[in-house]
């Protein structure tokens, strides 16, 4: 699960990281009165507009505008709220912008020049240790950096048993070339950052860009927020920040029917129960020369309820061309798995696609003959191999 910049910066607030200050505004009006608020608090007119959707690269699409006045503020949140911002993280056709953050202006004047690094907390899944990324060339433009110095990135990993070190943290401020208050400030933001981190069950926890401001402190401008769903059952709090509208809506309708559901960019639907199963029903779709349009699990309770709003969700994507369903019946049965397919046939009515069913398992012969007796565009297989060679030969005649 993602959240928007303002809710990461709000918890990294609560775990002691400095944050750029900041009022998150819907409208034009709210905007105008968020930068009379900061106004009031920091003694500058100035303020920046910053698009709050999730996806980076906003300032590169537009999403990002520094307002000088009122006057500013109205104008530039005016063209932002409701803008379809395009990013090079979002699609062809962007994301809308519904809210905005309306932050306090931290590139101030002063006796000492400002530094932006680029930080991330992450999972290294092949080390199973977390890892702090830091580079001194933060901005929008880190990317262009991992391909063209990768020498000016650093990584450190944590042992998962003794967590950050202090010494640890004092490397990476040295590395990023600070010293005096900067240098301390930057060991407590490190130190901090990742007990965050670990606090909330994050997958990913990304600042760019670290600000080190005129007046050596070090705080958080921006932060991109990923959680890790298998842990947000303890954070219900934390749960209630996602906003469905940021997306994909089919995504959203699974997991209100509690259906683990991923679209891919492929034409053959997969219905599937167990993950195992749907990993490799994908595979042998790939070996056979198709393209898997999704993977959905099902589950172990393959009723008709169930499997009606699993085709539902499928045929949502119109790349579809064939459905392919999967079942291993061991604590469910498959004849009833292949009532719920015909009961779902008939429900949904006319279903454009041809739906190829393998059973395997308890009753597997029962469920075969249930479909092929049907008298519906269902069609059965019994080996793997021969289920997805027939949906491939299916979508070359169709």
């Amino acid at each position: 699960m993602n959240i928007h910049e303002y809710q990461g910066k709000s918890i990294l607030k609560s775990y002691g990281v400095a944050i750029q200050e900041g009022v998150v505004a819907e409208t034009v009006e709210q905007a105008v009165a968020a930068a009379k608020e900061m106004k009031a608090k920091y003694n500058s007119d100035w303020v920046v507009i910053k698009a709050q959707i999730h996806a980076g690269g906003r300032g590169k699409g537009g999403g990002v505008k520094l307002a000088k006045n009122l006057d500013e503020v109205k104008e530039k949140a005016g063209a932002i709220i409701g803008m379809q911002l395009i990013t090079p993280q979002t699609s062809a056709t962007g994301k809308k912008v519904n809210k905005v953050l309306v932050a306090q202006d931290v590139y101030y004047p002063g006796a000492s020049p400002t530094k932006e690094f680029y930080m991330s907390v992450l999972l290294d899944r092949a080390k199973g240790r977390n890892t702090i990324i830091y580079s001194t060339e933060g901005g929008m433009d880190i990317e262009h950096v991992a391909e063209t110095t990768p020498e000016k990135i650093w990584k450190e990993e944590i042992d998962p048993r003794v967590g950050i070190q202090g010494f640890q943290a004092r490397k990476i401020a040295f590395n990023l070339g600070l010293s005096g208050n900067a240098f301390k400030e930057m060991v407590k933001f490190v130190q901090s950052l990742y007990k965050a981190y670990e606090g909330i069950d994050a997958s990913l926890f990304e600042i760019n860009p670290v600000l080190k401001t005129s007046d050596d402190k070090i705080i958080a401008v921006d932060s991109k927020v990923s959680f890790d769903d298998n842990g947000l059952f303890r954070h219900p709090d934390y749960e209630a920040m996602r906003d469905v509208t940021e997306e994909n809506p089919i995504d959203v309708e699974a997991r209100e029917a509690d259906l683990n559901y991923v679209q891919l960019d492929g034409n053959v639907g997969c219905m599937v129960n167990g993950a195992g199963l749907a990993m490799a029903t994908m595979d042998i779709i790939k070996l056979s020369g198709g393209e898997p349009a999704n993977f959905l699990d099902v589950g172990g309770t393959a009723n008709a309820e169930r499997v009606e709003k699993a085709f539902k969700i499928i045929l949502k994507d119109k790349k579809v061309k064939a459905i392919l369903v999967n079942i291993f019946g061991g604590i469910v049965r498959c004849d009833r798995v292949a009532q719920g397919v015909v009961d779902a046939y008939k429900n949904i009515g006319n279903i454009p696609v041809p739906i190829i069913v393998r059973l395997q398992g308890t009753n597997a012969e029962a469920a075969k003959k249930l479909i092929d007796d049907s008298g519906l565009k269902v069609y059965s297989a019994i080996e793997f191999h021969e289920a997805a060679s027939l949906v491939n030969k299916l979508i070359k005649e169709s």
